[in-house]
């Protein structure tokens, strides 16, 4: 599938764009944190919509409150209905997933991120009729140079079934394809297909991952690691609640994909000063730093780095520490990771 090359620069002054968050006065912290190379491993690609090309099918479209810096969604529905409806207008084709990817990628270099995992909804090809090989292939070719991207299907609780099957179990075939993620709201049936599917998975090399510990608690987080089997653990804040878990993963060395801002506008009860990164670091617990969903928080992956030295203490060093973690897990060869680590170890805090 052919796309078209974007010859447009849409990214100058990229670095004030795509956000709604406190400006520090300190712009040598922003550069710092840029010039770290780092890593997206927790991207929604719906959810990163660009708001211009969202302008293009809904031209009257206004910046969104929720880019409001002390803005807070009701509730998961409130978030999940607006992202719905902004998708769903744009994404009709592949074509519009390439374009979109393409201003995602494009924004993710000029931010110093060398490496992006990001999902695409497995919802989008059940409820929308697109076809999810070629939104696959889309997603993986918008990748420009100087940017490794893993392409992952979102699959929501209960989507894997008759329409839906062997879609998902064809894509364990795909080439080039990085694996499976459970997203959705936490509180659906967990139902018995997802074991097997992550299971079948990993047995051909593919990674799996799930959104667990966001809304629901710690339990929920261990349920998900032991029926599962998954990876990595996407969110996973609620880990903090139970410390024979934190223990856990701090010992076993899973990984969370933490998106500080998005959970402090979605989450009830929580805020960028109370939020539980800090104490999940502290117990040794490995986690990276990510956006999520920017079309619906306003944030970029820079802004989640500031708020954390701004509202949880985290020093420049810490800083460092996190974008290592996140090239420490990254699906890459040594050689790249190695590059990369040398890179990051001569940025001087």
């Amino acid at each position: 599938m052919d796309f078209p090359a974007n010859g447009v620069d849409l990214f100058a002054g990229v670095l004030n764009q795509v956000t709604n968050m406190p400006r520090t006065t300190d712009p040598e912290l922003r550069e710092f944190i840029r010039r770290l190379p780092k890593t997206e491993t927790h991207l929604h690609i719906e959810g990163g919509l660009p708001l211009n090309l969202l302008r293009e099918v809904r031209p009257d479209e206004p910046e969104p409150e929720s880019w409001a810096h002390d803005f807070k969604y009701r509730d998961f529905a409130h978030f999940e209905q607006q992202l719905l409806t902004w998708g769903f207008a744009f994404y009709t084709s592949p074509e519009q997933y390439y374009r979109s990817a393409r201003q995602q990628f494009e924004q993710h270099l000029a931010l110093g991120v060398r490496y992006v995992e990001c999902s695409f909804a497995s919802g989008v090809s059940e409820f929308g009729g697109i076809n999810a090989k070629e939104i696959f292939q889309a997603i993986k070719e918008a990748a420009p140079a100087g940017l490794e991207v893993r392409v992952f299907m979102g699959i929501h609780h209960s989507g894997c079934g008759e329409k839906m099957r062997h879609v998902i179990e064809d894509s364990l075939t795909w080439d080039g394809f990085a694996g499976v993620d459970l997203h959705g709201p936490e509180d659906l049936p967990i139902e018995p297909w997802t074991a097997e599917i992550w299971a079948a998975a990993r047995a051909v090399g593919k990674y799996t991952k799930a959104h667990a510990g966001e809304f629901l608690g710690a339990d929920f987080v261990r349920r998900i690691l032991e029926e599962t089997g998954a990876q990595r653990i996407q969110h996973g804040i609620r880990s903090v609640e139970d410390p024979a878990l934190v223990r856990l993963l701090a010992i076993s060395g899973i990984t969370l994909d933490v998106c500080p801002i998005s959970n402090a506008k979605l989450v009830p009860g929580v805020t960028l000063e109370n939020h539980p990164i800090r104490e999940l670091v502290d117990a040794g617990v490995k986690v990276t730093v990510n956006t999520d969903d920017p079309i619906s928080f306003g944030n970029n992956l820079i802004d989640d780095y500031e708020a954390l030295f701004h509202a949880r203490g985290f020093t420049r060093a810490e800083l460092k520490q996190l974008a290592r973690n996140g090239l420490e897990v990254a699906l890459v060869d040594e050689s790249t990771r190695a590059s990369w680590l040398a890179e990051l170890d001569a940025i001087s805090v």
